[in-house]
């Protein structure tokens, strides 16, 4: 099987030995140094491992013929745009499951018209880990309210994009969904 372990670790700016101690249990970074060359055989186990590691879905780690990856021309940072030192690549989304999508259809807040906001599926009990983030909070007759999650006890509460909006709480929506990704065409 071949990986994307090291590019994934590299374009994240961590070490072996930072992957290694993020492994749980934690590990060496020789043994992540091998697992990366292949040198040693990469399990379902170990590809899991990792990928909690460095905070990405196992897919992304394993380069598969029919995936495109885009080729990373150049690095944008302080100093101004300049070539990588290695070849890499970028792995486009994937869509994981409980994901769905808001689409914007005209300008409001920060989003505008033609953005495409893919939000994740948030349970009741999850839902104080996502306050001070975008949500969609379903209501009855199929509608829905969205903004920033600025309180959550007695139903959540939320302040919606725009100027002038006033809160508003919604009690006891069965689930929200978080704003995870923007998509937008420049």
């Amino acid at each position: 099987m071949i990986t994307a372990i090291r590019e994934v670790r590299r374009a994240k700016g961590l070490t072996l030995e930072d992957v290694a101690r993020r492994c749980v249990p934690p590990t060496t970074a020789q043994t992540i140094g091998r697992l990366e060359t292949g040198t040693r055989t990469v399990s379902v186990g170990w590809l899991n491992r990792i990928a909690a590691a460095l905070g990405v879905e196992a897919a992304d780690l394993v380069t598969l013929p029919d995936r495109a990856d885009l080729p990373v021309t150049a690095i944008l940072d302080a100093r101004g745009a300049h070539a990588p030192r290695r070849t890499t690549t970028v792995a486009p989304p994937q869509v994981a499951s409980g994901q769905i999508a808001v689409t914007v259809s005209g300008s409001i807040g920060d989003y505008r018209t033609g953005d495409a906001i893919w939000c994740a599926m948030v349970a009741p009990e999850g839902f104080a880990t996502v306050l001070n983030r975008d949500v969609l909070v379903p209501q009855p007759a199929g509608r829905f309210v969205f903004g920033r999650l600025i309180g959550c006890g007695d139903g959540v509460t939320l302040l919606p994009p725009g100027a002038g909006t006033q809160p508003q709480t919604i009690k006891d929506p069965a689930w929200i969904a978080v704003a995870i990704r923007l998509v937008r065409d420049l």
